[in-house]
């Protein structure tokens, strides 16, 4: 059934390229896969090791084809999140082993089903969430993590949206119950994550929306929230001049001692929420200095205390939820509930900044440097700018790579195109 879809699939794309105008591709380029006789490759973003910016590669890779309950996806965009970039740190629990390919989402077109899928059709738009690999050419997951795009919805805000709308409806429905004329503050206010956040509050009536951003971020996202405070402010104090009593929700993606400063925040019956420690991330590489910091500000919490105060503390791992917990289903109807705000134009994602693979060093410093507003996506089908793509040199997927040379900043100024 697979080997049927295979084919059936590479019609689909011979259709979909000769109505974009061009000729089917065949080897070389940015896009299309490369057949060395009866086995296929892609392209796909390698981390060699856990480390720096120059322990990631483009590679060629054997392509990936369905297993039972799996869908095989042509990959057109991936989503680029702060999680990924500790992934190549080394600086989460329990990493996986390199090489690996990177990546948790990304969109594309269904070019071959696996033995027992159902509700998919080849040549269907589809956005998913990916166990990693999903920064590549080709992804194949379990059908349970994929789901239909609306019709004028584009592969890359189909990129932006799983992992931002999914964690930010969870934790304001979900988990904190957000209703009408309750207050949030939220940190990185300007992230993708962010503005989703900022996004779905406008949907209930009355909600005040307290953000966290770098100044310079304030002109662009100033009327996605009601108050603003530069990220290095004392924000504890001017939220509570704002609002005395504090606010209903923080939103916390820092840790260190924002923890202590958002607990000290929340009114009676109000709920904390951890969902990141970016505050560990300092340099290019893992940090133990940042890492024993964040955890030495983390304020020791006591039951007692908040018993006696009425809060409620909370933590959010949408990628345990998904792949370690069984919530599929539960995230599935979330993707539903999403898909209708975007198709009634209440929501919609944010899109920073469009990345060939080949800029992938250079799109991890941005979001390294909190230089984004909204999404970076890695569009598969881009051609990288002649700098960048010397810098990241295809190799074999055993290939040695190169230190990166001191003469190679010019090319973190070069600007990708920006949506």
């Amino acid at each position: 059934m697979a080997k049927e879809g295979v084919e059936k699939a590479e019609e689909t794309e011979q259709m979909i390229e000769k109505e974009a105008g061009k000729e089917p591709a065949e080897g070389g380029g940015g896009g299309g896969s490369h057949r060395l006789g009866d086995a296929q490759e892609m392209r796909a973003v390698v981390l060699a090791g856990f480390g720096g910016l120059n322990k990631l590669r483009v590679t060629r890779k054997a392509m990936p084809e369905p297993q039972d309950g799996e869908l095989k996806i042509r990959v057109k965009a991936c989503g680029l999140n702060f999680i990924d970039l500790m992934v190549r740190q080394g600086n989460i629990d329990n990493p996986p082993k390199a090489p690996l390919v990177p990546g948790f989402e990304c969109s594309g077109i269904v070019e071959a089903l696996g033995d027992g899928v159902k509700g998919f059709e080849i040549g269907d738009r589809v956005m998913a969430f990916v166990n990693y690999n999903a920064w590549a050419e080709v992804v194949c997951t379990p059908v349970e993590f994929v789901y239909k795009i609306p019709d004028d919805m584009s592969f890359s805000e189909a990129a932006a949206f799983p992992m931002n709308f999914v964690t930010a409806y969870m934790m304001l429905f979900e988990v904190a119950n957000l209703r009408e004329g309750m207050s949030v503050l939220v940190h990185s206010a300007g992230g993708g994550v962010g503005q989703a956040v900022a996004q779905l509050c406008s949907t209930i009536p009355n909600v005040t929306v307290f953000g966290t951003a770098s100044t310079f971020k304030h002109e662009a996202i100033k009327d996605s929230v009601t108050h603003l405070f530069d990220r290095n402010a004392d924000y504890v104090q001017e939220v509570k001049r704002i609002s005395a009593e504090g606010v209903d929700i923080v939103l916390d993606c820092l840790c260190g001692d924002n923890t202590g400063k958002g607990l000290s925040l929340l009114k009676p019956l109000g709920t904390y929420i951890l969902y990141g420690s970016s505050n560990m991330v300092t340099g290019e590489t893992k940090s133990f200095f940042s890492f024993a910091k964040s955890w030495w500000q983390v304020e020791k919490v006591n039951p007692i205390k908040l018993y006696e105060e009425n809060k409620v503390i909370a933590g959010f791992s949408l990628l345990n939820l998904l792949f370690k917990q069984g919530r599929a289903g539960l995230i599935q109807r979330v993707v539903d509930k999403l898909i209708g705000l975007y198709t009634q134009k209440k929501i919609k994602p944010v899109v920073d900044s469009l990345w060939a693979l080949e800029e992938v060093k250079e799109a991890m410093q941005r979001i390294h440097d909190r230089g984004n507003i909204g999404k970076l996506i890695l569009d598969v089908e881009k051609t990288p700018t002649p700098l960048m793509a010397n810098d990241s040199t295809e190799t074999s997927e055993a290939g040695e790579e190169e230190e990166d040379h001191e003469g190679d900043s010019e090319n973190k100024e070069r600007m990708p195109f920006i949506q």
